[in-house]
């Protein structure tokens, strides 16, 4: 006898040393919230595609302001043209300097040029469509972090709520260990009394095992979802796990939702944006094979020595610019251009469609849940009703162990598929405000 209660005592004791050796910390769905938002990778990946968009979009600043740019330059040279207009720029040539022996054999001559410079577009407008596709192109990542940010919090509360459910589920099963090792004193007593046989006595240690194993499993299952809840918040779980604050409800709260597809939904306004974005650039492809028309000017200063200023000018111009055929290049651009705006057109279309089916799918299944619930929490209690009869029948002698057994597999199972049930409504109900928020 003493041989067969040993497994039992060994499980019981790894199950101890589980529960102790990891600190549990209590933890809010208020919490959690509040440090997904901060803390997040994925949220912090949304924020970093917005400033990148917003960088593209600065940069199509340069079809309104100008381009400046300095610079000094020096040379020593004895070559003739060079050496003929350095000194030209300097304003230091003489009649002697026209002398065809200096013009065609010249002394070394140094230059130094500093000089500033300034391009201001005029008109491009493929550059002014380019700017607004830049601009699309940034709301569009705006709106789609905020639907991660709506994303991400149906995934933190789905994530807590599994948490709240694998406590629970340790619960139940604690409950149902406690129960079956009760059991298991009793049919020894009557075993020893002679009154069941051993087949009966070893049924009932085959049931505790089980129900400690299933128990494993369920302490397994807090850590798994505490280690999601934990890669969620950006936080290191090693050697630690979480522990709601808030016990799993057993019940449910009816709401009437209106399960319509809005079209103000962010991701749907996003693909908006981005359809918008790709429309115009490829206006910009169109205005490619329209003329440019830029100004331009410089200021220039001449010196024989480093940094000097001794000659100065500047030069003031505009020029009008039109590539008449750059070898189908532009034609090109202008065919894939159009080809990704009627792409990006279909992708909305389709994400809308898609977006309202499974608005339509999750409508059901929440109402499929709500049955669910219902005939779950009928079947509990039934199972703990038979179950009762059972047992006390049994302690009269009126029923086989088997039956016991039976009766209390049956209602352990039918309260975690309770629990299971009330968490899978609480699910969809909230998937379904997501989907039409």
């Amino acid at each position: 006898m003493k041989k067969m209660k040993q497994p039992i005592f060994i499980t019981t004791l790894l199950f101890s040393v589980f529960g102790w050796t990891q600190d549990t910390l209590s933890i809010s769905k208020n919490d959690i919230s509040k440090k997904v938002a901060e803390n997040n990778l994925q949220m912090k990946i949304a924020e970093k595609n917005v400033q990148s968009a917003k960088a593209d979009y600065n940069q199509s600043k340069a079809v309104f302001l100008p381009n400046i740019n300095v610079s000094h330059t020096g040379i020593s040279t004895t070559n003739p043209l060079m050496a003929f207009g350095s000194k030209l720029n300097q304003e230091i040539l003489t009649a002697s300097d026209f002398n065809p022996a200096l013009l065609n054999d010249p002394a070394r001559t140094q230059n130094f040029a500093t000089k500033f410079e300034i391009q201001q577009p005029l008109i491009n407008v493929d550059g002014i469509y380019g700017r607004q596709a830049a601009k699309a192109k940034m709301e569009a990542f705006q709106l789609q972090t905020e639907r991660t940010k709506e994303y991400l919090e149906l995934e933190v509360s789905k994530a807590y709520m599994q948490l709240q459910l694998a406590y629970k589920a340790v619960t139940v099963l604690e409950k149902a260990h406690t129960t079956g090792k009760a059991n298991l004193k009793l049919v020894e007593n009557y075993f020893k009394q002679g009154l069941l046989q051993k087949t009966d006595l070893l049924n009932v240690q085959v049931r505790v095992n089980e129900i400690a194993n299933q128990l494993q499993y369920a302490k397994s299952n807090i850590q798994n979802a505490s280690d999601y809840l934990g890669f969620l918040l950006n936080e290191d779980t090693q050697g630690k796990i979480y522990k709601p604050s808030e016990a799993l409800e057993n019940t449910i709260s009816i709401e009437a939702i209106n399960a319509n597809l809005s079209e103000n939904r962010k991701d749907i306004q996003a693909m908006t944006k981005s359809s918008e974005a790709y429309a115009k650039m490829l206006q910009a492809s169109k205005m490619t094979f329209l003329p440019r028309l830029n100004a331009f000017g410089s200021y220039e200063m001449y010196d024989k020595d480093i940094l000097g200023t001794s000659a100065k000018g500047y030069v003031v111009g505009a020029q009008l610019s039109w590539n008449v055929f750059d070898g189908y290049k532009s034609i090109g651009k202008f065919e894939k251009a159009k080809a990704e705006s009627q792409k990006a057109d279909a992708e909305k279309e389709q994400y809308t469609k898609q977006s309202l089916l499974e608005v339509n799918k999750t409508n059901r299944q929440l109402k499929d849940a709500e049955n669910k619930v219902n005939v779950s929490q009928l079947a509990f209690e039934q199972s703990q009703e038979a179950y009762r009869i059972r047992q006390n029948r049994f302690a009269q002698g009126l029923e086989k162990t088997t039956d016991l057994l039976q009766s209390e597999t049956q209602m352990i199972q039918k309260e975690l598929e309770q629990l299971q049930a009330v968490f899978e409504y609480n699910f969809t109900k909230q998937y379904l405000q997501f989907l039409t928020k």
